[in-house]
C-alpha cells in the first residue's frame, strides 16, 4: 500500500492522536534540553533556555515553563541522588528557625525549598509583610546569627503597574544562602501566580512548615 493510500484510509482520530503523541515527545525533548542548560548554568532564564534548546534540536515547538520545571527536577534528582532530600530537609529546618524569629510579620516559605525542587545553588526564599523593612534588618542582625551581605529595593512591572519590594541577602553560619523579600503589610492577603508552575504561589506558613517537617519533611508542592 502506498503512503498516500495509507493516510487516505486511516482513521482521522488515530492520525490526530499520533500527531499529538509526536508533538508531546518533541516538547519533552526540548524541555529536557532546556532543563539541562538551566541545571548546569548554560542559561539562567527559562525563556532563553527553551529557545536555545529548540534551536539545538531544530524544532519549533516550545514546552511550557511547567514542563521544563518537571524535567529540571528529574535532572537534579539524577545528579544529586539521596543527598538532595537530606539537604532539602535541612534547608526547611533552617527556614523554620528564621521564620519563627519573623513570626510577627507573616513569614511564608516560598521558592524551591517550599516546592521541594531544590538543586545545587538553591537558596532559602522567605517572604514577609511589613511596611518598615529596616525593622526586619535590625531584628535579624540582633537575633538570627545570619550574615547579611546586602540589601536592595527591587521594582518590577506587573500588569502595567510598578511593584517595589525590599530584598535582603544573607548566609547562615554553615554558608547556606538566604533571601528574604519584604513586601507591604497590605499585600499579605494578595494572591500571586507562579510564573514557572502556573499555580497559586501559596508557600508555607510557620505552622504549615512545622507540620510538613513532622509528617513528611521531603514533601513536594508541585501541580500534577
Amino acid at each position: 500500500m502506498s503512503c498516500t493510500k495509507k493516510y487516505l484510509n486511516a482513521d482521522p482520530s488515530r492520525l490526530h492522536g499520533e500527531v499529538l503523541s509526536a508533538n508531546s515527545d518533541l516538547r519533552r525533548r526540548v524541555a529536557r534540553e532546556a532543563a539541562v542548560q538551566l541545571y548546569f548554568g548554560a542559561e539562567k532564564e527559562y525563556k532563553q533556555a527553551k529557545l536555545k534548546a529548540a534551536k539545538a534540536l531544530r524544532v519549533h515547538l516550545l514546552p511550557t515553563n511547567l514542563e521544563v520545571a518537571v524535567e529540571l527536577d528529574k535532572v537534579a534528582e539524577e545528579n544529586e541522588g539521596p543527598a538532595r532530600n537530606e539537604r532539602l530537609i535541612q534547608m526547611r529546618r533552617e527556614a523554620l528557625k528564621i521564620m519563627k524569629l519573623l513570626k510577627a510579620y507573616n513569614p511564608v516559605l516560598i521558592g524551591s525549598v517550599w516546592r521541594g525542587t531544590i538543586r545545587r545553588g538553591s537558596d532559602i526564599d522567605i517572604a514577609v509583610y511589613h511596611d518598615a523593612p529596616e525593622d526586619i534588618v535590625t531584628l535579624l542582625k540582633k537575633n538570627s546569627g545570619l550574615n547579611i551581605s546586602s540589601t536592595e529595593w527591587v521594582t518590577v512591572t506587573k500588569r502595567g503597574k510598578p511593584e517595589a519590594s525590599f530584598h535582603l541577602h544573607a548566609t547562615t553560619s554553615d554558608g547556606q544562602k538566604v533571601e528574604i523579600v519584604v513586601r507591604g503589610a497590605e499585600e499579605a492577603s494578595r494572591k500571586r501566580k507562579c510564573e514557572i508552575f502556573g499555580d497559586e504561589l501559596k508557600g508555607l506558613s510557620v505552622a504549615e512548615l512545622e507540620t510538613v517537617l513532622e509528617e513528611n519533611p521531603a514533601q513536594k508542592f508541585v501541580p500534577m
